[in-house]
Formats: C-alpha cells, sequence, structure tokens
C-alpha cells in the first residue's frame, strides 16, 4: 500500500536519524542546579523526599559547585538553610548568615566559571515560615517586606552573587531590588524574578530540604493555578520594574503558561522544575513504574519546548552530562 507522504517515517528510522531532525534540544549551559546549604553540619544530609539531593555543609557545597561547573551546568541557585529563625528573618542580612557565608564560598570556589544565583526571600529565615513581614494579624505586609527585600538584596551582592532571585510573590518587588542595587553601585547583579509563581502543592519535598515552619499557606501572594492572564500581568510588571530574567514556577503543570510567556516578552525565560515534579519520577522509577532516564529526558524537553531557555532541576548535574554526551 502507497501513502502520500512517509517521511516523517524514514527519517524516524535510526536513532541517527532522529538527532539529525531533532526540533528541541536542552543544552546543559541551559540548567541550573538548585543547592541547599544547611547551617552548622559536620557531613552532607540527605533529604528523604528528594532522593539524591542533600543539605550540604560549606565544603561539601564547594564540591557540589565544582562538579557542576565540570559537567557544564549554567548556574547555581543557592538557598539557605539557618539555625536560627525569627520574625523578620534577620539571618538573612547578617553578613556571616549561612546563605550570604555560601555565596562567598561558592563564587570563591568557582569565580565566573558558571552563574551564582541565589534565593532572595525571608521564608527560611522567618520562625513562621511565611514570605515577608508580618503584620498583627498575620497577613503579609507587602510595604515592610519589600524594605527587607531590599537590604537582603545588598547583602547577597556584598557577597558576590551574580544574580538574585526575589521569589516571594510581593507587588513591586523587582523594581525596589532593581533600585536598591543601582543606588549602591551594583547594576551589574541581575535580577532573576520569580514572576509567575503559583500556589502550588508541588513544593512538599522543597519544603522538607529548607525545613520550613510554614503553618497554613501562601495563597494571598503566590497565584491561584487557574489563572493565566493573571500570569501574564505579573510578568509584564516584572519586566517593566527591570527583570532581566522572567520564570515561571513550576513547570511541568504550567506548560501553557511557559508558552504565553514565552511569546509575550523578549527577554530570557525561565522556569523550575520543583521538587514536587522530580520527586514524583524518583518515586515511580524506584517502584519500577517508569524508566527514569527517559522519563528525566523527556520532562526536560517538554519545558524546553513549551519556551523556557533556563531550566531549573535536581537533575541538572546528572542531564547536563547526559544532553552533552547525546
Amino acid at each position: 500500500m502507497s501513502y502520500p507522504d512517509v517521511r516523517t517515517r524514514r527519517l524516524r528510522r535510526t536513532a541517527a536519524f532522529r538527532r539529525l531532525v531533532e526540533e528541541t534540544r536542552v543544552a546543559p549551559a541551559e540548567l541550573v542546579l538548585p543547592m541547599f546549604v544547611r547551617e552548622g553540619l559536620t557531613d552532607p544530609r540527605p533529604v528523604a523526599s528528594l532522593p539524591g539531593v542533600v543539605q550540604h555543609t560549606r565544603e561539601s557545597l564547594r564540591k557540589a559547585a565544582a562538579e557542576a561547573v565540570s559537567a557544564g551546568v549554567g548556574g547555581v541557585m543557592l538557598f539557605g538553610v539557618p539555625s536560627r529563625r525569627d520574625e523578620t528573618g534577620s539571618a538573612s542580612t547578617d553578613p556571616d548568615g549561612v546563605l550570604n557565608v555560601a555565596i562567598r564560598d561558592v563564587v570563591s570556589e568557582v569565580g565566573d566559571a558558571t552563574v551564582v544565583m541565589s534565593d532572595l526571600c525571608l521564608d527560611e529565615f522567618t520562625s513562621h515560615g511565611h514570605c515577608g513581614v508580618l503584620t498583627a494579624d498575620g497577613s503579609v505586609d507587602n510595604d515592610a517586606t519589600l524594605a527587607r527585600y531590599a537590604e537582603v538584596a545588598l547583602a547577597q551582592a556584598a557577597a558576590g552573587v551574580h544574580v538574585v532571585g526575589p521569589s516571594g510573590m510581593m507587588d513591586g518587588q523587582v523594581g525596589v531590588v532593581r533600585r536598591a542595587l543601582d543606588a549602591a553601585g551594583r547594576a551589574d547583579v541581575a535580577i532573576l524574578a520569580y514572576a509567575a509563581k503559583y500556589a502550588s502543592s508541588f513544593y512538599g519535598p522543597f519544603r522538607e530540604a529548607v525545613e520550613s515552619s510554614l503553618v497554613g499557606d501562601r495563597k494571598a501572594y503566590q497565584q491561584d493555578p487557574p489563572n493565566v492572564r493573571e500570569a501574564l500581568r505579573e510578568v509584564a510588571l516584572d519586566v517593566a520594574e527591570g527583570a532581566d530574567i522572567v520564570m515561571v514556577k513550576p513547570a511541568l503543570p504550567y506548560l501553557d503558561v511557559l508558552r504565553a510567556v514565552r511569546s509575550a516578552v523578549d527577554i530570557p525565560v525561565a522556569a523550575y522544575q520543583v521538587s514536587g515534579e522530580y520527586a514524583m519520577v524518583e518515586a515511580a522509577a524506584a517502584n519500577g513504574w517508569i524508566d527514569r532516564e527517559r522519563a528525566m529526558v523527556e520532562t526536560l524537553t517538554a519545558i524546553r519546548r513549551a519556551g523556557a531557555q533556563i531550566i531549573l532541576t535536581y537533575w541538572a548535574v546528572e542531564a547536563a552530562r547526559l544532553f552533552g554526551n547525546r
């Protein structure tokens, strides 16, 4: 039997053909590795719900950052886990606080060989686990939080970070951070804006990794999962305020949002393959239900295909080696 067009079938016939006509490729340099450093540890501590992920010591963090550079990973995103928390997250601005020390350590280790990013938020540092300063009734005080974000940005810039990632979804956060950095003579520090961050069910393992003390939820300031136009408004505001890169978080449940954001802006777009996405694949693979490596490649390719130029993923080092050898 003859068919009108069998060209696509012919071009799938071998692995070499499939590689030759591949429309979407993930490059190692497009991957960013999230890393956790825990104050006071003497040995790395595994995160039970994130197989293969640990809370680092200062020394193991340096080694892991060097390993990421060797694999060709494009960047690292640092999160600090302090031993002391308070209402305003004061450890976030302490020059000797865990995250600021970690930034100095990693920059000292890798220099400009990769892009060193840091989470700019208060949730890991506050006793209540919210992303900002609270009012008397327990709600987040947007403007008081912005003042703290400006201070955190300056502390991280002083530590040598290349990119700050304001992730709290406060109104005006990008503009406040940009003005603070510029006024301090740190116009060289870029901003990765968590522009479309949803109040998602997929953050659970991350909260274990940072030992979150959150009670309740963040629905009042993170985005509602059904909404896309709202995300585009948030992205447009962040771009207008000076964001260098905008991000969609989570990634896989929001590929439509990612595609819409990519179409709407002319600056780099990132996506965060969050802890729950990673943990689901790892758990299913551990039970023998799916092929782990194929699922890893397929999910990362889908995120890239939807429009992400930069992907934050806990598989960054492994995936970089894999994609680099394809």
